[in-house]
């Protein structure tokens, strides 16, 4: 399980865009950001990797490229969903912030925003590839 924490990286490269696309300075807005999709991409991780578990344990598949693709794709909606409401709620925040009592929430919605974007793609087409190198499911 711990494969999941990988995908770290993938969230930080998109707020670490977002960062310099906005104004490029970290304020505590822009940290709060940075745990809120810490937690979120982990989520979207978690349930992707207990996907795969469930389908070697208890279906029985193998653990190959097919069963990773099929975990993938029945993980699709779910992981877009997730990513999809949380980026759409943060949208009108980070659009409106520069306006006054916004400096806080307009940092931390961009970077939330941009995180989404980078790790749901990287979720879902390199955490396959990198638990099929390294991950083992036990029966």
């Amino acid at each position: 399980m711990s494969l999941v924490l990988v995908n770290l990286p993938f969230s930080l490269v998109g707020g670490v865009i977002a960062v310099l696309l906005t104004n490029g300075v970290l304020s505590i807005g822009s940290l709060v950001g940075f745990i809120t999709l810490f937690g979120i991409t982990l989520r979207n991780s978690i349930m992707l990797v207990s996907h795969f578990q469930y389908l070697v344990v208890e279906e029985g598949l193998p653990w190959n490229a097919e069963t990773a693709i099929r975990g993938a794709k029945e993980r699709l909606p779910s992981i877009l969903i997730t990513a999809l409401v949380t980026a759409l709620a943060m949208l009108p925040i980070a659009m409106n912030s520069d306006s006054p009592g916004r400096e806080i929430m307009g940092p931390m919605a961009s970077i939330i925003i941009g995180g989404l974007i980078s790790s749901t793609i990287l979720n879902l087409l390199v955490l396959p590839s990198i638990m099929l190198r390294y991950g083992r499911f036990v029966k």
